[in-house]
């Protein structure tokens, strides 16, 4: 058949439709391909299809692909696998994009519908990966799908393919709608998009209508102890000078998997994705809530695992815990969760076909192996934005607008995991929502956070553990002032003023270096920060404004003191004194404003308006101007970096206060 019109919109929607669906596809796996009667459009490798635009397929010339299944190539597969890459680059027809067209174009290419859809559904793969599944492909589909014995993907996928679509094609005369690939998915060609859809509801609705079953899938909560264990496997899964992320889920299903008798059934990887987001097999860890002694386990354990598998694992199953992914960024610990989860829900619906049939060992090294699935897992870390704090975990309170947001921009932007910690939700949330739209490598979470409630904190960084693995970065910022004389103050205010800017602090770093402490006992060269953002009050006097200026000279004071108990833990501890912030709106907001509270309060003798307070505060500074926040994040970024810095209050007054 011949088409005369290669139109990428389609191919972008469909993919789309099935990308965006966790059932249907896991990570970047699967790929979706059109056709006109010279050209083929495939999915480049990298890309997911959820995401997907025009620009994320290769455009091939279809003779030359066809010329790769007739071609001799090396009996070395390796060698062989790489002589077929240099093919397919070659039938590129516009090189200079650099997309690099999937490995399985040519089993796209051979089938001569206008569109290919090849997925890998984990309710069809519990079929395809259990014992009994040809026959009961043959029982289910009879001659309406192509059943295809388990061959390493490459070049003897589309070549054992080749010859099975050919035979297929002499027995019924045209070629099959719907492929079923032992340990591997499923392919679907047709000639429209909803009738790509159409087969697919099809066979996702026989193979469910014979769970006897539901998966269990009620999310749980990862329990609190998590705290006191998974910061110290990240570090000690962590090398060289970054660390790694180590992501925590928790449901009924990976309860299900951890009961002792159940664990071989997750032990080993089901299809190739498995094995390139999860490697070859987890770690299981037992946790009874004993953490000394799980803890004084842990790095023999993990010894073992490397010794065993010559490679560090990317998974953890943790008795009492959940499932802990481990990886270089945040999302590519929640694309392992996600692979693992579907390795989960096979083996648990393979008991309907008779129970599971893992991949074997020589399918297992040579996926392991293969430079394609090796490129696949380069992307993310190729992909990575640079910057000062690349990979450290961040938490800054009071994030959600003011000093806090502008910190909790310029931390993300310079490559650090941000936790906006604050009580403004939907605020904090809006934040997220622009941050993560960046689409760096890095990922910003809201949590909601009181400084002066020490459970809500201990919440907040647990759910920082169990988002990242652990803390390398507390900036404490929540701060309030109310200004007023000894006569005009109440009691009521001092005491929040000193709840929120004292206690707090103090709350913010217990809670910071409980955390910090465990990652520095696993890997004792790890260098944290507790940065408290003070303010120039925190070095002299303020006329009229003595709660704040006593909280924040009580934070230096905690500063030093802190300093010097954390100091043996690889924790440096040290103030940022900011100038006056006039630009925001703690200053100018025009209801309850500083420049509007001083007004009031007669602070500034002879002001008779707002403008006059401002043009007052303005002349104090030698610089003529307020600080601003890339003053203060170029600060934090000193104190992080410096690592012979700690017990410090740094001024940032643009002149105004200076050390004594």
């Amino acid at each position: 058949m011949a088409y005369n019109v290669l139109d990428l919109r389609e191919i972008v929607e469909l993919s789309h439709h099935f990308g965006r669906g966790r059932e249907w596809a896991v990570g970047g796996g699967g790929n979706t391909s059109v056709k006109d009667a010279d050209q083929i459009a495939i999915k480049a490798s990298g890309y997911s299809l959820g995401e997907i635009t025009e620009r994320g397929f290769a455009l091939l010339e279809r003779a030359a692909v066809r010329r790769i299944l007739s071609k001799d190539y090396s009996a070395d597969p390796m060698r062989r696998e790489a002589e077929v890459k240099a093919d397919l680059m070659g039938s590129r027809l516009h090189p200079e994009t650099g997309a690099r067209p999937s490995v399985e174009t040519s089993l796209h290419e051979m089938l001569d519908r206008r569109f290919v859809v090849h997925l890998h559904p984990y309710a069809v793969n519990a079929l395809l990966c259990s014992t009994d599944s040809e026959r009961l492909v043959k029982e289910l589909f009879g001659d309406k799908a192509l059943y295809l014995p388990y061959a390493d993907p490459g070049y003897t996928l589309a070549r054992d393919t080749a010859t099975a679509v050919a035979a297929y094609k002499r027995a019924h005369g045209e070629d099959p709608k719907l492929i079923l690939m032992a340990n591997h998915g499923t392919v679907v060609a047709a000639d429209t998009a909803e009738e790509v859809k159409a087969v697919y509801e099809d066979l996702l609705g026989r193979i469910r209508a014979r769970f006897a079953s539901p998966l269990p899938g009620e999310a749980l909560p990862v329990p609190d102890t998590a705290v006191r264990v998974v910061p110290a496997v990240r570090m000690i899964l962590s090398e060289g000078s970054a660390a790694k992320i180590a992501a925590v889920r928790n449901n009924a299903l990976i309860r299900h998997f951890l009961q002792a008798d159940l664990r071989a059934k997750a032990a080993l990887p089901f299809v190739p994705d498995h094995i390139v987001y999860c490697k070859a097999s987890p770690l299981f860890l037992d946790f009874d809530g004993d953490a000394e002694k799980t803890l004084a386990a842990l790095p023999g354990r993990l010894s073992a695992y490397k010794v065993e598998h010559g490679q560090p694992p990317k998974i953890a199953l943790i008795e009492g815990i959940g499932l802990v992914a481990v990886e270089d960024t945040r999302k590519a610990a929640e694309t392992a969760l996600d692979a693992f989860e579907d390795l989960l829900r096979i083996g648990f619906l393979s008991e309907n076909f008779g129970g599971p049939r893992f991949l074997t060992p020589s399918q297992i090294a040579f996926i392991d192996n293969w430079e394609v699935e090796n490129y696949r897992r380069g992307i993310g870390k190729a992909a990575g934005a640079h910057g000062r704090l690349e990979g450290r975990i961040a938490v800054v309170t009071g994030a959600a607008q003011g000093f806090g947001r502008g910190i909790a921009e310029g931390l993300f932007r310079e490559g650090a995991h941000v936790v906006i910690a604050d009580l403004n939700v939907q605020a904090g949330k809006a934040l997220e929502e622009d941050l993560n739209r960046e689409k760096r490598p890095n990922t910003a979470m809201f949590c909601t956070c009181d400084v002066t409630d020490s459970a809500s904190l201990g919440r907040m960084v647990g759910d920082c553990v169990t988002a990242f693995g652990g803390m390398d970065l507390m900036v404490s910022n929540a701060g309030v002032l109310r200004a007023g004389g000894l006569d005009e103050l109440s009691e009521d205010s001092f005491d929040f003023i000193t709840r929120v800017n004292y206690k707090g602090y103090f709350l913010c770093a217990k809670h910071a270096s409980t955390v910090m402490r465990l990652q520095h006992r696993f890997r004792p060269d790890w260098t944290m920060d507790i940065v408290q953002i003070n303010s120039k009050s925190g070095l002299e006097g303020s006329n009229r404004n003595f709660a704040y200026a006593g909280s924040k000279f009580g934070g230096v004071g905690l500063t030093q003191s802190f300093a010097l108990e954390l100091v043996d833990a690889c924790i440096k501890v040290n103030s940022i004194c900011p100038g006056n912030y006039f630009e925001g709106p703690l200053w100018m907001d025009p209801k309850n404003g500083l420049f509007v509270q001083y007004l009031h309060a007669g602070k500034v003798p002879g002001a008779k308006t707002v403008e006059d307070v401002k043009r007052h505060y303005e002349a104090k500074v030698p610089m003529k101007r307020g600080c601003r926040v890339p003053d203060v994040v170029r600060a934090i970024l000193y104190l992080v970096e410096q690592e012979y810095e700690t017990g410090q209050a740094l001024p940032v007054t643009g002149g105004q206060v200076m050390m004594r």
